[in-house]
């Protein structure tokens, strides 16, 4: 009843006037993930997915958002985030209560999926339901197998103490020897296998790596008698200050970089993770880290329930099929299949892409096409994320080696993947091209490619905007727009947006493009004015954006304007809204609606007005402030009206979903759209591949 108690003041806590906290609305998108665990839409093998996709959302959320409020809290504990008011130390106690209650979710949601893998042909074993001849097998595993992977220490004078890396599971260990007692520190390499078959049956059955730790860790200490065992794992702060001051010129920034890596192994932890808070070694175990209890949390079963994404190999082949979504390749339209030249078929019309209904095979065909094409003379792209192995920087090498100028602007800051976007760099740089590492202290999160070609009749250009990474990988869970064109204004904005890159300037006022830190805020604003206006006129007015994540409180506070003008808005946000709809008086005009399913929400819209009167932009950028102010970002209007009504059709189909669509309440909460009796039920994401299979 207390911890109920103490859920309710923290959700109170979190949401104030029209305002929602930012670390509390993403912890309302997770429990939305999580939720797809427990849907029984969903095949069994897709939830077992979405559940450990919700640990591994929540291991980032502590690394990277926590880690930050951990900052603020030393460095200025009494600074009030600018909407809800809650200093860093009242932020970090909610999203604790928050936290614990989603962590017996969690546990409630495997336990049931456990018994729907039992019924179809796995079964995961505890360490209570081994049989005497499986704890046998067991253990001739584990000496043979795990034991030579394991690292040992004992706690003396001589190792008086040990630093828990962050992520790894740790066994700790109260020992006893000749009457002296002392601590024992086991931890596995990660090249252990993670679950152990045992036996022969119609049923496989499966034992976790952590059950074998539990069961024989303590075999490992011969000579020692184990009074009490305790498992762990330390979350350390990711939050890593990359910016350079001017005086660090002289230095390359991959060399920082590098240096940034190390330093992220190294800092405080802001998550301590036990399998039993009241065994006598927690207390030992927070100390050694230099934490509190408030910073701990009881997990009896999993840290980390990735080695279900696993499941599917201990079931036939059509066992697996039946229990996952159908298979499905993206489309390549009759068009661009088999065409001689994908260069000619954007200079007769714009091609529009949606990612991963439509393959991306399209734009990697025609960087390779550009890459020996003898009228491109040049190539620029931006590169945030890539895949591990990328046919886009293949064909960039090939056309640097065929004689064209190819420059890339390559984020070394993308977090997480730094050590990937260092690689890459090396294999370009050694290939011949520009490479440049983004602007200033800004991260370049833009995604655009500019090509040129020098043709008889003059300079002519092909520009890629889109609003997801150039992955391969990632395209095909993703949804993205992407639009390539061959319109000579948008070319020649794209040609000066890389030369604004390249000599550090932000202040350029595009024909088209609207440019963050700059223009693009500034674009938004402007066009939700213009609804105003129209409202106020008594000519309507009406707005729809689909993006991740809104917390600009300029954007916020804007669109509350345009609701108390009667502007109808219609908002798409997958994960953190920081607006509070249905507000009498406020927001009343104002819907706002998540979509969480098969593949993950990504692309970002912003369309303005109806009819003929319509404008609509795509966007790197979500309406977040370090989108808007602190990173160089691009929306691109959609100047095709073929294609703006195609992306136009694509917002309004995933409007009307009203089966993965959840409605942001007044009272803050998340609710299924409920249909009306007789109401067709429509899965945006699902009509999408219907129609894209049409297409083929």
């Amino acid at each position: 009843m207390k911890n109920d108690t103490t859920l309710s003041k923290a959700k109170k806590r979190f949401i104030r006037g029209i305002y929602i906290n930012r670390e509390y609305s993403w912890l309302q998108f997770n429990s939305r993930v999580l939720r797809q665990a427990s849907d029984p839409t969903n095949p069994l093998l897709e939830q077992c997915k979405f559940l450990s996709i919700f640990g591994s959302n929540l291991d980032e959320f502590f690394m990277v958002r926590v880690g930050s409020l951990f900052n603020e809290n030393k460095s200025d504990p009494d600074e009030e985030e600018n909407k809800t008011k809650l200093t860093p130390a009242k932020q970090l106690a909610g999203i604790m209560a928050v936290v614990r209650k989603q962590y017996k979710e969690r546990a409630a949601a495997y336990r049931a999926l456990r018994k729907r893998l039992s019924k179809a042909g796995v079964r995961i074993l505890t360490e209570e339901e081994l049989t005497p001849r499986q704890e046998a097998l067991c253990k001739q595993h584990f000496l043979e197998n795990v034991t030579p992977l394991l690292s040992l220490m004992v706690l003396d004078a001589k190792h008086p103490m040990i630093r828990f890396e962050n992520m790894r599971h740790y066994m700790l260990y109260e020992l006893e020897k000749n009457g002296r007692r002392m601590i024992g520190v086991l931890y596995v390499n990660p090249a252990a296998e993670r679950l152990f078959c045992v036996g022969s049956g119609k049923k496989a059955k499966v034992v976790p790596l952590e059950v074998l730790l539990r069961r024989f860790g303590h075999l490992a200490f011969l000579g020692y008698e184990v009074k009490h065992r305790l498992m762990l794992r330390v979350t350390r702060n990711a939050d890593v200050e990359t910016s350079i001051a001017d005086a660090d010129e002289g230095h390359d920034f991959s060399y920082v970089m590098r240096k940034t890596i190390e330093r992220r192994s190294k800092l405080g932890a802001v998550r301590v993770e036990v399998d039993d808070m009241a065994s006598p070694l927690c207390a030992f175990a927070l100390k050694q880290v230099g934490v509190g209890e408030e910073t701990c949390i009881e997990e009896p079963g999993f840290f980390n329930y990735s080695f279900l994404g696993s499941m599917g190999q201990y079931l036939t082949k059509e066992q697996a099929a039946a229990h996952k979504y159908p298979p499905f390749k993206g489309a390549v339209a009759p068009a661009l299949h088999g065409a001689s030249s994908l260069i000619n078929c954007v200079q007769k019309q714009d091609i529009f892409l949606s990612y991963p209904y439509d393959s991306m095979a399209p734009l990697v065909e025609l960087l390779e096409e550009c890459a020996g094409d003898e009228r491109v003379v040049s190539i620029a792209i931006t590169i945030y994320r890539l895949a591990s192995h990328s046919r886009i920087v293949e064909a960039l090498c090939r056309a640097c080696e065929n004689g064209k100028e190819v420059t890339a602007v390559i984020e070394l800051s993308a977090r997480f993947d730094e050590e990937n976007n260092l690689h890459f760099a090396e294999k370009l740089r050694e290939a011949g091209c520009n490479i440049i590492y983004g602007m200033g202290n800004y991260k370049v999160h833009s995604k655009i490619v500019s090509v040129v070609l020098k043709q008889e009749q003059g300079l002519a250009y092909i520009t890629h905007l889109g609003t997801g990474n150039y992955n391969e990988s990632t395209a095909k869970q993703y949804t993205d727009l992407n639009v390539i064109t061959a319109n000579e204004e948008i070319g020649e904005d794209a040609v000066a947006f890389f030369r604004n890159i390249g000599i550090g300037n932000t202040e350029f006022s595009y024909k088209h493009l609207l440019v963050a830190p700059e223009t693009l805020k500034e674009g938004i604003l402007r066009y939700i004015d213009r609804e105003i206006g129209k409202a106020q006129a008594g000519e309507g007015g009406c707005i729809a954006m689909k993006m991740n994540s809104l917390t600009d409180k300029t954007v916020i506070d804007k669109l509350v304007e345009a609701s108390c003008a009667g502007v109808k808005t219609e908002l798409l946000v997958r994960g953190i809204c920081c607006l509070r709809p249905g507000v009498a008086g406020k927001t009343e005009n104002i819907a706002v609606t998540s979509v969480v399913g098969r593949f993950l929400e990504h692309s970002r819209i912003y369309s303005f007005g109806e009819g003929e009167d319509r404008v609509t932009y795509i966007s790197s950028a979500d309406m977040m402030t370090r989108n808007t102010d602190k990173r160089v970002e691009i929306a691109a209007p959609v100047l095709d009206k073929r294609v703006e009504e195609q992306v136009y059709a694509y917002l309004r189909l995933m409007l009307s979903d009203n089966v993965k669509a959840m409605r942001l309440c007044a009272n803050g909460a998340y609710r299924s759209v409920e249909r009306a009796e007789g109401e067709k039920e429509v899965n945006g994401q699902e009509e999408c591949i219907r129609l894209a299979q049409e297409r083929q």
